[in-house]
C-alpha cells in the first residue's frame, strides 16, 4: 500500500485518536496502532512515524 501523503492537521488528528485509544486501555499498544491504521486507511508505519512526531512536538492531548 503506498503511503498517504498527510497534512499536519490530519497527522494531529490521527495521533490525538491513538492517544485516545490507548487511554481506553481497551486494546494492546501493538493493537491499539493496528486499530487506528485501520480507521486513517494508512500504514502501521505511518502510524509508528505520527506516534513519534506527536511526541516530539507535545501535540494535544499531551501539551
Amino acid at each position: 500500500m503506498p503511503a498517504k501523503t498527510l497534512t499536519v492537521q490530519q497527522r494531529k488528528s490521527i495521533f490525538h485518536a491513538l492517544v485516545e485509544v490507548q487511554d481506553s486501555h481497551t486494546f494492546t499498544i501493538a493493537d491499539s496502532k493496528k486499530e487506528v491504521a485501520t480507521r486513517f486507511h494508512i500504514t502501521k508505519e505511518q502510524v509508528d512515524l505520527i506516534e513519534r512526531e506527536g511526541l516530539a512536538k507535545d501535540w494535544p492531548p499531551l501539551g
